[in-house]
């Protein structure tokens, strides 16, 4: 007999808008993850090559993902930049984008604090430049099509900062012309526009929700475009849609990685950096989570197994359910924790490795980084196919190299500001 944890549906408003974020903050940092492991390789200008790919893959599919949810597609400059604060690109605070819209057509963005210049500065000039042109130019403007293909974002300022404490870190105009070309969808989109991920239908906005949960905020961003958005505007059923929504970008841009290394270095290589990847930000985001919804601290003592069971039926890399069938258990004692895999699309995606998939084929390191991320004294094993046990053991497990990459990040440790903000219309 198992004890039932607590799934979306159990935590509270302002539970879930902690989660969204750290799910947003989890997605950008999945590049940290992946990305030591391309330079180490291949370098950094095929690496940046890579991410390029990467993101112009993703981000137009669930950019349009997000518009349908929330109900704000009109092909405007708001409407890019509404898209741009439920980006995994983007997330709040570790990325503080700041907007002004001057008409439909015209507007500015700026970054007051940008986490990933933070992380990049310190390796010198030539990644920075990488970063802030090579990537952004053809992946702003990718993020922008998927709004209006002759939607153009160019920068008025841009790192390498001079001086070099120099604020905001960058500023960019964005505007919608009948004159510019109508850029082309990007090619590397194609690949993942085909799959079951890009295609699945979550649960419908609300289904189960209480008149309370469905009335206690916002249930679309009709609204002008907020610069000081917060996840907890919207109403607990919005927020547990929004939730599985941002999941879903993370397995498309872990997909869209795949593929990219893929066409240039074949499926072995790929399907190694996949597989480090997942790793390092499974690992990282057991933690990160643990610290936001559990008191345990990592050690023997000050975690349990039961901390274990929660991080894991609440981890961005097992969700969304209508994606992924995964079902976590606690016996009734709390001496084990069973983890079962179901048939479920992301075993049955055509012609591409999945961080679900690679779980199934055998790669657990994935799995036993998040287990240990809650408690380095926790340990996973196979107990059948597709089944896995988790028990507690004496010796603590040293911090994997990928995960101790990913650390690398400021993101690692961020702390987003307490809120305590209630839903308004105004």
């Amino acid at each position: 007999m198992s004890v039932a944890v607590r799934t979306l549906r159990d935590l509270s408003h302002g539970e879930l808008a902690v989660l969204v974020r750290e799910c947003l903050l989890a997605g950008q940092l999945m590049d940290r993850a992946g990305m030591p492991h391309l330079i180490g390789a291949y370098g950094r200008d095929e690496m940046a090559a890579i991410a390029i790919d990467e993101w112009m893959g993703a981000s137009p599919l669930y950019t349009r993902r997000m518009q349908r949810l929330l109900g704000f597609g009109r092909g405007d400059v708001e409407t890019i930049f509404k898209g741009m604060q439920f980006d995994i690109g983007a997330p709040p605070e570790f990325m503080d984008f700041r907007y002004r819209v001057l008409d439909a057509d015209h507007g500015e963005f700026w970054l007051d604090h940008c986490g990933a210049l933070m992380d990049v500065e310190p390796m010198g000039e030539d990644y920075v430049h990488t970063m802030c042109h090579t990537i952004e130019d053809p992946t702003f403007d990718a993020t922008a099509i998927a709004t209006n293909r002759r939607a153009q974002v160019r920068p008025i300022h841009r790192p390498p900062r001079e001086p070099t404490d120099r604020h905001p870190h960058c500023h960019w105009t964005v505007t919608i012309e009948d004159a510019h070309p109508e850029l082309p969808l990007p090619e590397a989109m194609g690949p993942l526009e085909s799959t079951l991920l890009a295609g699945i239908v979550l649960a419908p906005l609300g289904e189960g929700a209480t008149d309370a949960e469905l009335t206690d905020g916002w249930s679309d961003y009709s609204a002008p475009l907020d610069p000081d958005l917060r996840a907890e505007r919207f109403s607990t059923a919005t927020l547990r849609a929004l939730a599985e929504e941002v999941c879903v970008q993370q397995h498309l841009l872990s997909m869209s990685f795949f593929a990219a290394i893929e066409r240039r270095h074949g499926t072995e290589a790929a399907v190694s950096v996949l597989d480090r990847q997942v790793v390092g930000i499974a690992g990282l985001t057991s933690t990160r989570l643990r610290d936001a919804f559990i008191c345990g601290d990592g050690t023997r003592a000050g975690t349990t197994l039961g901390d274990v069971a929660q991080v894991l039926e609440l981890h961005p890399a097992f969700r969304p359910r209508e994606y992924v069938d995964w079902n976590v258990g606690l016996d009734e004692v709390g001496e084990s924790v069973t983890v079962e895999l179901g048939d479920c699309p992301a075993l049955h995606e055509t012609g591409m490795a999945t961080w679900i998939s690679r779980l199934a084929d055998g790669a657990d390191d994935g799995l036993a980084a998040a287990v240990e991320g809650v408690t380095p004294f926790a340990r996973v094993a196979r107990d059948g196919d597709r089944r896995w046990l988790v028990t507690l053991v004496d010796d603590p497990a040293p911090e994997r190299v990928e995960v101790a990459l990913t650390r690398f990040s400021t993101g690692a440790t961020w702390s987003f500001t307490p809120v305590t903000l209630r839903p308004s219309r105004t």
